[in-house]
């Protein structure tokens, strides 16, 4: 699951027209550059969609990164271009702003019946984009009852640069 949510972003990276490779981690959050990989827990709704019960071994991966020094030039043709074939791709889109001058600009897509997100910024008033991706819930086929900890959590992800589209 961490290379799907992986494989999303990359491919947005790249549809966005980035050429930078973005080494592992993060420095400062909201700042520098980030590439990094979480992982959360899956909750079971009951039979009734009340409950708020997380389920033993599964887990659901998110991969987030980002960009310093991305002037409009690069960010607002690029947002456009991935907003366009993300749609094209199959992917629904849920919210899209274009922010103008002086407001962040947003995209947030889905599939799957939202088990599958992406989302993206751009803030301009400090030429700062983010994006990510999620995937859906998967089990841990080593999890055994008792353990500790939370599937999926000690990823980390390969460096980000930008992936050859499929034709």
């Amino acid at each position: 699951m961490a290379d799907r949510a992986f494989q999303h972003s990359r491919e947005a990276y790249g549809l966005m027209g980035f050429e930078r490779t973005v080494e592992p981690g993060v420095e400062k959050i909201g700042v520098t550059t980030e590439n990094t990989l979480s992982s959360g827990y899956c909750y079971d709704g009951g039979l009734l969609g009340l409950e708020d019960k997380t389920v033993d071994g599964a887990y659901r991966m998110s991969h987030a990164w980002a960009l310093d020094h991305v002037p409009a030039s690069r960010a607002v043709p690029g947002l456009r271009r991935l907003h366009r074939q993300l749609k094209d791709d199959g992917w629904k889109v849920t919210s899209y702003r274009e922010g103008g001058k002086s407001k962040d600009w947003e995209l947030y897509v889905q599939r799957d019946d939202g088990d599958e997100r992406m989302s993206f910024a751009w803030y301009p008033d400090r030429d700062y984009f983010r994006g990510g991706a999620s995937v859906p819930c998967a089990y841990d086929p080593e999890w055994k009852d008792g353990d500790t900890g939370l599937p999926g959590e000690d990823q980390r992800p390969p460096a980000l640069g930008p992936a050859q589209r499929k034709k």
